[in-house]
């Protein structure tokens, strides 16, 4: 496998944390005043006809020429940098409907919306629970646990920020092009490793006919491109089933640097994302984490972020492995999580 790889990867997803804390304007855009009425135009033109908002196309949520400027926020996530903040969506004055509304209007305008969980739920809710980090059916976004490295099972993910922790709940990134690029570097004995097809713990939320768990490896060249799929507390925990992948102490270490580099505040950057903050990043070539958080004691003021999974129309070809998590792998209408009975819907609690 080692002999297959490219010596070093290059291109603008290959970025250095400090290099795109240094330069926001990269990743980072503003609404104008004029696009915040188009945006919330429409998003009460959608409101009124009382379709639940998880059914929103692109075609339901008309723009001019802020459609065209989200069609270059899209490019820029499939082949540029990959992560895109929009800021200064007015949350403060939007109920919770209509915030939800723009949010998956927008979303709509870059891609389709997948079911994020076994209750089909298109728009999720990230925020504390009160859920238990250590427990195995647990997904880490429901609790104020750091979250470490990872990445979700759709091309983007998108949060927009309602309300913030009173401590803490930093997003952080880290590119895994310069993850490949520096582990090759440092210990290109324990690359291969991370091509193995290691086994990650579907938290209870299982297929029909499916493993509770799927085998996807950490890192994939396929076509000409590194694709990651990473998440080592699921990593870890899927080894409570006998029928998964054994970890060898060499691929601990293996992982353990691959979290260790990504962990190097010199590869990844921070960023606090305020109210009305909309942040999209592309699973395939990024990871993403949260520092841990403490909330507001008040229930009306502790942290919480909307977030959607979208399929990309055009993306990159995936690897055959990932239809074990993904089901369909045709680009635009692939990813998420369907079990038994579900039903696509977007809640607004």
């Amino acid at each position: 496998m080692a002999t297959a790889l490219p010596a070093r990867i290059e291109g603008p997803g290959a970025w250095i944390g400090t290099d795109m804390a240094a330069e926001p304007a990269r990743w980072r855009l503003d609404f104008g005043p004029g696009e915040i009425e188009e945006l919330e135009a429409a998003g009460r033109a959608y409101l009124a006809t009382g379709r639940d908002i998880g059914a929103m196309r692109a075609a339901d949520y008309p723009l001019g020429a802020l459609g065209l400027k989200l069609l270059r926020v899209r490019e820029t996530l499939r082949t540029g940098c990959g992560v895109q903040v929009l800021r200064r969506l007015p949350v403060d004055r939007w109920d919770r409907a209509l915030a939800a509304a723009v949010f998956c209007g927008i979303g709509a305008h870059l891609g389709r919306a997948r079911s994020q969980n076994a209750a089909g739920h298109v728009l999720g809710h990230v925020r504390d629970t009160g859920a238990d980090a250590a427990d195995p059916t647990v997904r880490i976004y429901q609790t104020r646990a750091r979250q470490s490295f990872h990445t979700d099972s759709a091309d983007v993910v998108g949060l927009l920020c309602l309300k913030t922790a009173r401590e803490g709940g930093r997003s952080l990134l880290v590119s895994a092009e310069t993850l490949y690029n520096r582990i090759r570097a440092a210990r290109p004995d324990l690359l291969p490793l991370l091509f193995d097809p290691l086994s990650t713990d579907r938290r209870g939320e299982v297929p029909v006919g499916a493993a509770p768990f799927f085998s996807i490896p950490p890192l994939s060249w396929h076509r000409g491109r590194l694709t990651v799929c990473y998440q080592r507390q699921y990593i870890d925990s899927a080894q409570r089933f006998p029928e998964a992948f054994v970890l060898t102490p060499a691929h601990v270490a293996a992982l353990d640097l691959f979290d260790a580099m990504a962990d190097d505040p010199e590869l990844h950057f921070a960023m606090d994302l305020a109210p009305g903050d909309m942040q999209f990043v592309h699973n395939h070539r990024q990871l993403h984490d949260r520092t841990a958080f403490v909330d507001w004691p008040e229930p009306d003021r502790r942290r919480h972020l909307l977030r959607l999974w979208l399929a990309l129309p055009g993306d990159r070809p995936l690897p055959p492995s990932f239809a074990e998590r993904y089901g369909d792998l045709t680009p635009g209408d692939r990813g998420g999580i369907v079990v038994p009975g579900t039903r696509l819907h977007a809640p607004l609690d």
